[in-house]
This record gives structure tokens, C-alpha cells and sequence, in this order.
């Protein structure tokens, strides 16, 4: 594995981690401190908030590491990194919330993160090209954009858990293809940044990522995060590995290093739905240290 890969895309994780907890964090406090109003006024306080501002810094910051990770090393092992996301957000909501995670929690997160290096270890990423084989985009594009199509109408007939995770999986699909593009756009940067800004791929992938976004919501409407996060997880990790070989020749070893890949597939599944289920992941600290103040207050500390 490239080191400096696999660094920027954990840092990238990390951020967006960061990023999550704190606009939880001001919202929490906002909806604690003031009744709402007009969405105006309510956006103009939280740009007033430290954590906000803090908050959408980060957001900014991760989408350049991601690029720059993404720059350098393969879809196939950036992506699934990103799903690091989870246990940095496990770290740094239980610093911000003041609360310590329990025993289950924990072996979620080592669940995870042994998963997470299993996978990775078993599968050996290539390298690939730095921009997709020409023609490739021409097929992968609408496959993509059919399995996501699918995937949220199968979704809108569901109930349940069930159309939270079909939401999921169609946020996750679109994520994958999104990551792909912005693979794409980095790959044709030595063109020149001008040049790069008259082609197709950049303005591909923000409207694929705002239908990812909107999609993410409806998953996290239609139930709850333990329903829709190992689909997310797996689903966009899974889609950028297919991705990476469709469109730039990126490898994984098969063989006889399925086995544990399967294995390190089944533990971050599992990790992600104990994660999804932690109360600094899903959000069920928020109101608490929203009353307790800024600092935590002397209840902070408190279940």
C-alpha cells in the first residue's frame, strides 16, 4: 500500500468525522439556547457558532484531502479507508460530548477496524491509471446511475429498515460513483485547471454527490442509522472497489486471499452496525451537552 495514501485518506476521514460532531454540536446548542425562527436568522446564528464555522472549515478540508489521497493512490483503497470515518467519530463525540463509550461500543470499533485492516491487507489494491480507459465512463456511468435509480425506487416501496437500507445503498452507490469522479478530475489536472474546468467530469461530480446527499437524507428519514449505515458502508466501499477495475484498472488479489477478504467484508459490517447504534456516533448525546453548556458542565459527564 502507498503510505502516503493511505494517510491522506485517513486524515480525510478524521476531518469528516470532525466536521460531523461539531455541526452537531452548534446544532444541538442552538436548538437548546433559541426557539426556532426563520431559517435565515437560524443559519445566521450558527455562523455565529465556533463549532459551526469550525464544522464546515473541516468539511472543506476533507473534500482536498480526499482529492489528494484519491491524486495519488487508488479508488479501491481510498474509499474503503473512509470508512475510518465511523471510529474517528466514535473518538472525537466522546471528547466533545463528554461521554466515555461502553464495553459493546468498543468492540464495535475493534470489529471495524480489524475488518477494515483484514480487507485491506487480504485485497492488495493496485495502482491502476490515474484517469479512467477510454470509453469505460460511456458504460459505468449509466450503471451506476441505473443501480442508484433502482435502489431508490425499490426504496420508496419498502417500509421500515428495509427502505432505510435500500436509501442506503443507493446513497452508497452514488457516493462510490462520485468518488470516481473525483478521481477523474484529479487524474486530468495536469491538463491545466482551466482546461480541466471545460470538460464533463467536475460538473458529473457535484451532481452526482448532491443526489448522494439527497439520498443520504431519505435513508436517515426513512429509519434509523443502525438500519442504513452497514449499507452505506459497505456500499460505497464495495462500489469503489468495482469502480476502480471497471474504469482504471485497479486489481484486488483473489484467490485464496477471498476468504479473509470475506471475513474482513462480515467484521466491518458488523462494526458498523454497532457503531451506528453508539450514542457519540447517532447522535443521542447531542441535547444532553447542549444543556450542559459549552464547557460540559458538571453533568457532563452523566448517562
Amino acid at each position: 500500500m502507498h503510505v502516503l495514501t493511505v494517510v491522506l485518506a485517513l486524515c480525510a476521514a478524521l476531518s469528516n468525522a470532525a466536521a460531523s460532531v461539531l455541526q452537531r454540536r452548534a446544532a444541538a446548542a442552538d436548538a437548546a439556547d433559541a426557539a426556532p425562527g426563520h431559517p435565515v436568522r437560524w443559519l445566521l446564528r450558527l455562523v455565529r457558532d465556533p463549532y459551526w464555522v469550525g464544522g464546515a472549515a473541516l468539511l472543506a478540508v476533507t473534500t482536498v484531502l480526499q482529492a489528494a489521497a484519491l491524486a495519488v493512490g487508488s479508488l479501491a483503497l481510498v474509499q474503503p479507508l473512509m470508512a475510518s470515518e465511523l471510529l474517528f467519530t466514535l473518538v472525537v463525540g466522546s471528547a466533545v460530548f463528554h461521554h466515555r463509550p461502553d464495553r459493546t461500543t468498543w468492540l464495535a470499533f475493534g470489529a471495524l477496524a480489524v475488518g477494515l485492516a483484514l480487507f485491506l491487507g487480504a485485497a492488495a489494491p493496485s495502482e491502476g491509471q490515474d484517469t479512467a480507459v477510454p470509453g469505460r465512463w460511456a458504460t459505468a456511468g449509466p450503471a451506476v446511475l441505473c443501480a442508484v435509480a433502482a435502489l431508490a425506487a425499490a426504496g420508496r416501496l419498502a417500509r421500515g429498515a428495509a427502505r432505510a437500507a435500500l436509501f442506503g445503498s443507493a446513497s452508497a452507490v452514488a457516493f462510490g460513483g462520485t468518488a470516481a469522479l473525483l478521481k477523474e478530475v484529479t487524474g486530468r489536472f495536469p491538463q491545466g485547471v482551466g482546461a480541466v474546468l471545460t470538460q464533463w467530469p467536475p460538473y458529473a461530480t457535484a451532481v452526482v454527490g448532491v443526489l448522494g446527499f439527497l439520498l443520504l437524507q431519505s435513508a436517515l428519514r426513512a429509519g434509523t442509522l443502525a438500519a442504513s449505515q452497514p449499507a452505506l458502508t459497505l456500499g460505497d466501499a464495495l462500489t469503489s472497489v468495482a469502480l476502480g477495475w471497471a474504469l482504471f484498472g485497479e486489481e484486488i488479489a483473489l484467490g485464496v486471499r477471498v476468504l479473509p477478504e470475506l471475513l474482513g467484508v462480515a467484521l466491518i459490517g458488523l462494526g458498523s452496525v454497532g457503531l451506528a447504534r453508539a450514542p457519540s456516533v447517532h447522535g443521542t448525546w447531542d441535547t444532553a451537552a447542549a444543556l450542559d453548556g459549552p464547557g460540559g458542565g458538571p453533568g457532563a459527564g452523566r448517562a
